[in-house]
């Protein structure tokens, strides 16, 4: 089995400021706190002695690889992050950061999506990533306007019922 993993799918670099304070606030902690215990826990589990039969040295050496790989992605993509926070020209049309309200058309049921970066996503929240089907579809829209979507449960049809852009 090796270790070489594919590429992730390639994804739009834009994020909040919200999303990118975030981000780095979680590249901080992963640096400054979370590495320097596992590294000490870690040591501490190498001095007990035979490596190849001590469970707390190989989970702590997997859980290092793991702070590692999102210490070196974070790293990276922070660089290439593009931190959108202006308002559009056009505060009527769906954009990067809008808070839009749309209608499911065959169940009638509403929900409230904020379009933000792949990164900072959150299911809990209402917060898509803009290369979402959803957002695709809704990105230039306005309200009355309706899409059709291909969603992994089928096609749906939705009604964009509002479209705001939170303060700053």
């Amino acid at each position: 089995m090796s270790r070489w993993r594919p590429p992730p799918e390639k994804s739009t670099a834009l994020v909040t400021p919200e999303g990118h304070a975030r981000l780095k606030a979680e590249l901080d902690d992963l640096w400054r706190v979370r590495r320097p215990e596992v590294v000490r826990a870690l040591s501490a589990a190498a001095a007990e002695g035979d490596r190849s039969e001590n469970a707390e040295y190989t989970y702590r050496k997997k859980q290092l690889g793991e702070i590692d790989r999102r210490v070196r992605y974070l790293s990276k993509r922070l660089l290439d992050l593009r931190v959108v926070d202006t308002r559009p020209s056009d505060p009527d049309a769906i954009y990067f950061g809008a808070v839009v309200e749309v209608e499911d058309m065959d169940s009638g049921d509403c929900a409230r999506h904020r379009i933000v970066g792949p990164d900072e996503t959150d299911a809990a929240l209402g917060w898509i990533s803009i290369d979402s089907p959803l957002a695709r579809a809704l990105l230039k829209k306005r309200v009355d306007d309706e899409v059709e979507v291909e969603l992994p449960g089928g096609r749906r049809g939705f009604l964009v019922v509002s479209v705001d852009y939170p303060a700053d």
